[in-house]
């Protein structure tokens, strides 16, 4: 049974930072494009990060780049979002999916992932 456990979320003030684990089990991360999606109240699904497993290759949304990084340990079959100078427009809810293949990062969008994780709040306060 293929799981996704995103874990890391809570409450931070602006300019904290946090690390979100989006733990998986029934395959392997690095045959699969992994990423962070984000949603905040009233808005639709956003890509923040997202991770190309057979080369490492990643892409990230224009408001968190510089701030943002994705990462994976193949061996732990989890991939990390290391989220530093948080803002309060970084406040929602976190979700990890996958996507078999390689496919091209920019156009994955979240209701195009084949697995969607349960997800973890984060919220930013001045």
């Amino acid at each position: 049974e293929v799981q996704l456990q995103a874990s890391g979320g809570g409450s931070v003030q602006v300019g904290g930072s946090l690390t979100l684990s989006c733990a998986a089990s029934g395959f392997a991360v690095g045959d699969y494009a992994i990423g962070w999606f984000r949603q905040a109240p009233g808005k639709e699904h956003e890509g923040a990060a997202l991770l190309r497993g057979g080369d490492g290759a990643t892409h990230y949304a224009d408001s968190v780049k510089g701030r943002f990084t994705i990462s994976s340990d193949n061996s732990k079959n989890t991939v990390y979002l290391q989220m530093n100078s948080l803002k309060p427009e970084d406040t929602a809810v976190y979700y990890c999916a996958a996507i078999r293949g390689s496919p091209y990062l920019p156009a994955l969008y979240y209701n195009r992932m084949d697995y969607r994780g349960k997800g973890t709040q984060v919220t930013v306060s001045s």
